[in-house]
């Protein structure tokens, strides 16, 4: 039944193939009904056109179906009800055919309304599907997205403990462990926002970084963000705007005096191979060595590699009048999101 009301949408949808097939119906029903003239006793002229404006009507659509109805009402007049006589009408014709077109246009009314209920319908049903599976989406990105959270939070409290035991101040760990999961429950309240859904990523990490910059109490210090049109997915963004918020951190707190004037640029420009690159580069002091050291820097370096790692890249450092972080992700994903 399904293939049926199928294929009856198809050929409503194609117009002049509808009307083709309109013609073709009434063409047979005409040649049934005279073939059937001498075998039917008087009184049946519509015996044959009845369900072929019902078939065309519901096939090809009502406007066919009207023309067919039409082009019937006047075969049996020309043919059955006054042969010959075209002009000549009685009372009782007149009846008959006034009954007729009574009959025809409730049977295309009804069809034209059942078939906008039906269209309605799987309207609706695919509406639902569609409803259906974004919501598990969600549901699956909100399981993996607090799964992830958590697993974040846990690396957090581990190196916590690891640096407590090794004679660091507790209250010290502890204030960085708050102002980290500060920092993730601001990017998240931002993100889920539905109607920040369509912003691109240069936006959503301008607004993140100043509210870096009013936490952080370095008011000597800028972030400007490159503008530009690079747009991702909620999960991708998410991850990559917390890995932006570590490193801006970590400049903020290591690259400057106090009170010391400064500028942290941070840019998310598309490459050639489906590529894009996420740069972050401070004019403050650099680092030694060819890259950080692990030292005072370790939980904010393992922070900033696991992250990366989720966007698939790698992060490069050096030194250029400051500090430069590079990396290379791929601008899609495929398979399951990250």
């Amino acid at each position: 039944m399904q293939r049926v009301f199928a294929f009856a949408a198809l050929l409503r949808n194609c117009v002049w193939l509808a009307y083709t097939a309109s013609l073709g119906i009434f063409g047979a029903s005409l040649y049934a009904r005279l073939h059937l003239m001498g075998d039917l006793p008087v009184g049946f002229p519509f015996l044959t056109f009845f369900p072929a404006v019902i078939l065309t009507a519901f096939f090809c659509g009502t406007r066919p179906g009207i023309l067919c109805a039409v082009l019937s009402g006047g075969a049996s007049w020309a043919w059955f009800i006054s042969p010959g006589k075209p002009f000549s009408t009685s009372g009782s014709d007149l009846l008959a055919l006034a009954f007729y077109a009574f009959i025809v246009a409730v049977d295309i009314a009804l069809i034209h309304y059942m078939q906008r209920s039906s269209t309605r319908l799987r309207r609706d049903k695919q509406v639902i599907g569609q409803l259906y599976e974004q919501q598990n989406f969600m549901f699956t990105e909100l399981q993996h997205r607090v799964a992830n959270n958590m697993q974040f939070i846990s690396s957090i409290l581990y190196v916590g403990r690891q640096k407590v035991q090794r004679g660091a101040d507790a209250l010290a760990v502890l204030g960085d462990a708050q102002e980290r999961l500060q920092i993730i429950s601001r990017i998240h309240r931002r993100l889920y926002d539905p109607s920040r859904a369509d912003l691109p990523a240069s936006a959503c990490l301008a607004e993140l970084c100043q509210d870096l910059l009013s936490v952080s109490g370095q008011n000597a210090v800028r972030c400007i963000v490159e503008p530009g049109d690079v747009r991702l997915d909620l999960t991708r963004l998410t991850t990559l705007s917390m890995l932006v918020a570590e490193l801006v951190t970590n400049a903020l707190k290591h690259a400057f005096a106090p009170n010391q004037p400064g500028t942290i640029r941070v840019s998310l420009e598309r490459l050639p191979l489906d590529t894009l690159r996420l740069r972050v580069a401070d004019d403050g002091r650099g680092f030694a060595g060819p890259e950080p050291s692990a030292g005072r820097h370790s939980l904010g370096l393992k922070i900033i590699g696991s992250f990366a790692a989720q966007l698939g890249a790698t992060p490069v450092w050096r030194n250029d009048n400051g500090t430069v972080v590079e990396l290379v992700l791929p601008a899609r994903v495929d398979g399951p999101s990250l």
